[in-house]
């Protein structure tokens, strides 16, 4: 689907490839065919977001990824062209101008209100799990990765929000309908739904309550 200037394809969970000057793959999962991705994104290791079995399916020695931390174990053997940790606030470029440029900036993705037991989060503040603020020919995507609604979405700027939908590990469909109208995109995307927890009713609900921008099914 055209965004913008972008094409985008949702393949599942957070999984999306993105294509412009560059391909793009967020959080690679239930991939089912074989591509080349100039730039693989990991926001953390649970393994419905850091899967070697998807990588394999993306990576090539040309590849850059740029992952949250605590995907360096889990990143030992994979042969790509460079690996980039990025802490919350971190930046890295990929490209030129004349080749294609990618800017990449981790920003915090974490629970407030999604838990395992009473006090231990899913995915707990500090632990350097990440959402992207990707910006390519121009456009500014935020992918926000398993999160809640956070008090730091209320300073991003982006053109396109790719905002998770189905509740218990990330935002409800209700909060994330909050987190778009704190966040004043262009155009919100729904994810994080039919693969785990969720299902497309989650994504019609959000498209349903939100306003003030568009909203894609992707």
């Amino acid at each position: 689907m055209k965004l913008l200037n972008l094409d985008f394809t949702r393949i599942a969970h957070d999984t999306f490839r993105i294509a412009g000057s560059k391909v793009i793959y967020t959080d690679p999962f239930k991939v089912e065919k074989r591509d080349e991705a100039d730039v693989v994104l990991l926001s953390h290791e649970h393994f419905d977001h850091l899967s070697l079995e998807d990588l394999q399916k993306v990576v090539t020695p040309g590849t850059t990824i740029i992952a949250s931390p605590l995907c360096k174990d889990g990143l030992k053997n994979l042969k790509v062209r460079e690996t980039r940790f990025l802490d919350p606030g971190g930046k890295f470029t990929v490209g030129t101008d004349k080749t294609g440029k990618v800017e990449v900036e981790a920003v915090p993705a974490y629970n407030i209100n999604k838990f395992r037991e009473p006090g231990k989060a899913f995915h707990p503040k500090g632990e350097k799990r990440v959402g992207f603020l990707i910006r390519m020919d121009g456009t500014t995507v935020y992918h926000a990765a398993d999160t809640d609604f956070i008090p730091e979405m209320k300073s991003l700027h982006c053109d396109i929000a790719l905002l998770p939908v189905s509740g218990t590990y990330v935002m409800s469909a209700e909060e994330a309908a909050q987190a778009a109208a704190a966040i004043h995109p262009k155009i919100a995307v729904p994810m994080h739904y039919g693969a785990i927890v969720g299902s497309d009713a989650d994504a019609q609900k959000f498209k349903s309550l939100t306003k003030g921008c568009v909203v894609e099914i992707v």
